[in-house]
């Protein structure tokens, strides 16, 4: 269950990040950040009891991993999901250490910075410090945002200058196997003026979890008329107790189009929020979820539009199986001065089994009139006759639940704008279906 005192104290904090050289700045933020967790209260996710989670256990924070000199070193789990010989733009993290950065020579002579979180910090300290925690995400919301501000142990971050199009993705790689090593991963994707990125991140297990945590930030800030695509495919162990955050903020004129696949083994509560804060911006959120086992995901997606003519599109499909049971929240919230903007949703849940459970919640909040705005939501279990019609033609009952599976969220799958997220997201479904 949750737990009221961490295992590390305010000195190891400040052992741990002098060790590293972190600006003065972060070694307090940290300090305070400690602080905070011991008054401030826990997330409340609708309908997820998470009293009995433990989201403190971990068993150090710092876990290292070894470097990676040339691309055939790379461990096979990372070769199946990403193409590294056309990964022009890449940065392995193995554990909590940076193991391999590569990026192209025309995003180096634009200026383009991609760098672990903890390099980034030594060299651009002052870049760093502009975007952590002051756009997107506040570090005093809650208990979880604060413990995540004090233990942060990875992450990686990525500045695009004012009319730079960055021509290849940025791909990050998080790879996991030691047993104890936890992830606190900070990430900030920031674009200046009339900027372009495509970023894809994996997070990926090559051992079991052992009570550990997943407590991720995603800060994505996209400056006016700029574009920002954000792509992500999870798999990480059931050992793995998840709370997740990635939050975008767009000014005007600004597009942040998310394609997320959601396939983590563990329970996990998701907060994917974007703020539409100039007029015209847009977001589109785009995600997949297959839960196995007993595992319990509560996915919160929210466009908040406050600009004018904004446009915010939610589209996400889940599978449930065995045990697994989902909350989905659907939030589109036009503000007061919001006009002429547009919010639309569809949420849908599929139950492979008696004891699987959904819950798809639409909700609109408009403050304005003129206006548009719908939503669609639905959740049942999959046709018995469905399942009959397949098996009476020669097919197992789990062929014919992967059919079924892979049939309902395709959809979603083609419609989500990375090509390399689709490719990955099917073979992680893949994975997940016959797990």
């Amino acid at each position: 269950m949750t737990t009221e005192t961490l295992n590390i104290s305010e000195a190891q904090l400040v052992e741990y990040s002098q060790a590293h050289n972190e600006p003065s700045w972060l070694t307090d933020l940290r300090k305070e950040a400690l602080k905070l967790t011991e008054t401030l209260e826990m997330p409340r996710p609708d309908k997820t009891k998470i009293k009995r989670w433990d989201f403190d256990s971990f068993q150090q924070l710092e876990t290292t991993g070894g470097a990676y000199e040339t691309l055939e070193e790379f461990p096979d789990s990372i070769k199946r999901i990403i193409d590294v010989d056309r990964s022009e733009n890449l940065v392995i993290q193995h554990n909590n250490s940076t193991a391999f950065t590569r990026l192209s020579e025309s995003a180096k002579n634009d200026g383009v910075i991609v760098e672990g979180l903890a390099e980034a910090l030594v060299n651009h300290p002052d870049l760093v410090k502009k975007y952590l925690m002051t756009e997107a995400v506040n570090v005093d919301e809650h208990r979880l945002t604060a413990l995540h501000t004090a233990l942060i142990n990875g992450g990686l971050f990525v500045y695009v200058p004012k009319n730079v199009v960055v021509e290849h993705p940025i791909q990050y790689v998080v790879l996991h196997d030691d047993e104890k090593a936890s992830f606190f991963n900070h990430v900030i994707i920031a674009t200046e003026e009339s900027a372009e990125v495509t970023y894809v991140e994996n997070y990926l297990s090559n051992s079991e979890g052992n009570d550990n945590q997943v407590n991720i930030i995603s800060e994505v800030i996209a400056g006016a008329n700029s574009n920002i695509t954000y792509g992500s495919v999870d798999y990480l162990d059931e050992g793995f107790t998840s709370h997740i955050i990635r939050r975008g903020h767009a000014e005007a004129d600004a597009s942040i189009n998310w394609a997320l696949g959601l396939m983590n083994n563990g329970s996990q509560i998701i907060d994917n929020t974007t703020n539409l804060i100039g007029d015209r911006s847009t977001s589109e959120l785009k995600s997949v979820v297959v839960g196995t086992g007993s595992q319990k995901v509560n996915l919160t997606s929210k466009i908040v539009q406050y600009g004018q003519e904004t446009d915010g599109y939610i589209l996400k499909h889940g599978v449930m199986r065995e045990n697994a049971s989902t909350v989905f929240n659907g939030v589109g919230h036009i503000k007061h001065g919001g006009t002429k903007s547009i919010a639309n949703q569809e949420s849908r849940v599929l139950m492979l089994s008696e004891k699987a459970r959904g819950d798809a919640n639409p909700i609109l909040l408009i403050d304005e009139d003129d206006v548009e705005a719908g939503h669609a939501a639905s959740v049942g279990r999959v046709d018995p006759e469905q399942l009959y019609y397949l098996m009476s033609r020669g097919i197992s009952r789990h062929e014919a639940e992967r059919l079924v599976i892979h049939g309902f969220l395709d959809p979603v799958v083609r419609e989500l704008p990375i090509e390399d997220v689709k490719r990955q997201l099917r073979e992680v479904i893949e994975l997940k279906v016959n797990k």
